[in-house]
């Protein structure tokens, strides 16, 4: 019999906590799920020390939760907020501060590139996963990263809906498609199921999906980015050493102003602009030949020109990206002249030293 998750939850609430109540009377439990008889949550310190004080209560949690009939496996994971940030101060746009460990290297990863839009709805998740696709058909070892934490939508484009294994319950062993290895929350929760999470725990998931994913060799790491300039992009760009970033944006004006403000986060960042490419920049139609340019054209190579940096192309508006993308085939690895303009940007990738 599938175990009920008020069951977990009354379990829990009868683990006793140091300074008093429990861990569901004190809500330190977030994301619980129960999936097959496996049972996953964090429980939320507010503070380092007082993780460190709720260890113990973890670990009894997990003997307890185990012992329950219809439960085969129970992780649970710690996550803290960190220390109080200073009184802010009244000049605006202040700077984080720097780490003194710096942006750290993953081991077999030769690059990463950051797949970056300033606003959603410009089609930056089809690009990633089709461009990954594309470095793949070149002979590159590539690997795919759904960084979109709020909204994870690779592991319907790329076609994979299993969980990935852990053997040791600590490293997390990546499925693989259309010969790119991919990692993706998705693939952790339930495909309606909400993330509901804070700015420590947004930033402590990607770590994980960074540090714990056995990536293995990899030329390139695609990372698709969420829209926006938010946590994130914050801590993958201050805690690891990102080759460049990429910005896709649509030819509008209002698609360029949030654009705009993707480059400039990444220049704060101290992280080089590989180049933006036109995302449905044109579109052909199927029936009569007639090309229209529904989103208007050219204004985002007139950006490139205009900052000074790489434009890498234009990608068409088709009816077959949508299509593929929903069956979880990319078009990049078909044929045809939607598949060409995505060869087309792969090639310059590698060629240029980029991938």
């Amino acid at each position: 019999m599938p175990v009920a998750r008020d069951s977990i939850l009354a379990v829990l609430d009868r683990i006793p906590l140091p300074d008093g109540g429990t861990l569901v009377s004190r809500d330190l439990i977030r994301a619980l799920s129960v999936e097959e008889g496996r049972v996953r949550f964090v429980i939320e310190a507010p503070s380092a020390e007082a993780a460190r004080a709720l260890e113990p209560a973890r670990l009894e949690a997990e003997r307890a939760l185990r012992a329950l009939p219809g439960v085969a496996a129970v992780q649970a994971v710690m996550t803290a907020h960190g220390p109080a940030a200073p009184a802010p101060s009244l000049k605006i746009g202040q700077h984080p501060s720097p780490q003194a460990a710096g942006p750290q290297r993953i081991v077999g990863i030769d690059r990463i590139i950051a797949i970056g839009s300033g606003k959603g709805g410009v089609g930056k998740s089809t690009v990633s996963s089709n461009l990954a696709v594309a470095l793949a058909r070149q002979g590159r070892r590539v690997g795919l990263l759904d960084a979109d934490i709020y909204g994870p939508s690779q592991a319907r484009m790329m076609g994979v809906n299993r969980r990935p294994a852990s053997p040791d319950g600590k490293t997390i062993l990546p499925p693989q498609a259309h010969g790119v290895t991919m990692m993706s929350l998705g693939l952790m929760l339930k495909e309606d199921e909400a993330v509901i999470w804070r700015g420590p725990m947004l930033m402590g998931a990607l770590q994980q999906l960074l540090g714990q994913v056995a990536w293995g060799e990899l030329d390139v790491l695609i990372v698709d980015l969420p829209p926006g300039t938010g946590d994130v992009q914050l801590t993958l760009c201050q805690r690891t050493q990102v080759t460049g970033a990429i910005v896709v944006s649509t030819p509008q004006d209002v698609a360029l102003l949030d654009a705009r403000k993707a480059l400039d986060m990444f220049r704060k960042l101290k992280t080089p602009v590989l180049g933006l490419i036109e995302n449905m920049s044109t579109y052909v139609c199927p029936n009569c030949g007639h090309e229209a340019h529904i989103f208007g054209h050219g204004g985002v190579a007139d950006e490139a020109r205009r900052l000074e940096v790489p434009f890498l192309g234009e990608l068409p508006l088709d009816l077959s990206v949508r299509l593929a993308g929903d069956e979880g085939r990319p078009v990049a690895a078909g044929e045809g002249p939607i598949a060409e303009a995505y060869a087309a940007l792969a090639r310059r990738l590698v060629e240029g030293g980029m991938a």
